[in-house]
């Protein structure tokens, strides 16, 4: 699969065989959506406590007699119908993750990867190094390629230190390193901009 390799100004540099095996695998709705819901709940807290019978504060002695007080028995001041009593079946601390194979994660970013080919919201770019820090200017040569959100993956020899500066005050704009490129970034970021070194890396990465 050939692909055109552009520079940040939007013109054409050479070309690039993309692996069909990686950007030509057919669309997996079911397993996108399995793999985002995978991330959302990994990202989860799962923080949320009330305190049960045994944590409140309170004395664990009968509050008034078995008997003769025309009052329900109660044998301490820590259940729920007491105030400042315990949360009867309040939630507790509990891990949402799940766990997802190998072959179901390398598959969901396949997809994800050729769906997003597929609608030409894939740009290979020869390379993020720029001479200028300055936000501006960058900012104008983005403009060229028309995109509502945009996601830059670079190599795993680093990004680039202008690039890294002059892009942070732009707004809808994300910089990741191809090692964690995710589904929910895919589908979530309008353009995915990869730079030429990372597309080599990811191919061997999910082969």
């Amino acid at each position: 699969m050939k692909k055109s390799v552009l520079n940040l100004k939007n013109k054409t540099v050479g070309d690039i065989d993309l692996d069909a095996s990686i950007f030509g695998v057919k669309k997996l709705p079911d397993l996108i959506h399995q793999y985002i819901r995978y991330q959302n709940a990994k990202s989860r807290q799962g923080s949320h406590k009330t305190k049960s019978r045994s944590e409140v504060s309170g004395r664990s002695k009968k509050p008034f007699s078995q008997k003769g007080t025309g009052n329900a028995r109660q044998g301490s001041n820590k259940p729920p119908n007491f105030r400042g009593g315990a949360v009867s079946m309040g939630p507790t601390n509990r891990d949402y993750s799940f766990s997802l194979n190998k072959k179901e994660k390398k598959l969901a970013l396949k997809s994800a990867l050729s769906v997003k080919l597929t609608e030409q919201k894939i740009i290979v770019i020869d390379t993020f190094e720029i001479k200028s820090f300055k936000t501006n200017e960058l900012y104008s040569d983005l403009k060229k390629f028309d995109y509502k959100s945009a996601l830059f993956i670079y190599s795993e020899n680093g990004l680039d230190k202008n690039f890294q500066l002059a892009s942070s005050n732009i707004p809808k704009i994300s910089v990741l390193n191809q090692k964690g490129i995710n589904v929910k970034d895919l589908i979530t970021f309008d353009k995915i901009f990869i730079e030429q070194k990372s597309v080599n890396e990811i191919t061997k990465r999910l082969s």
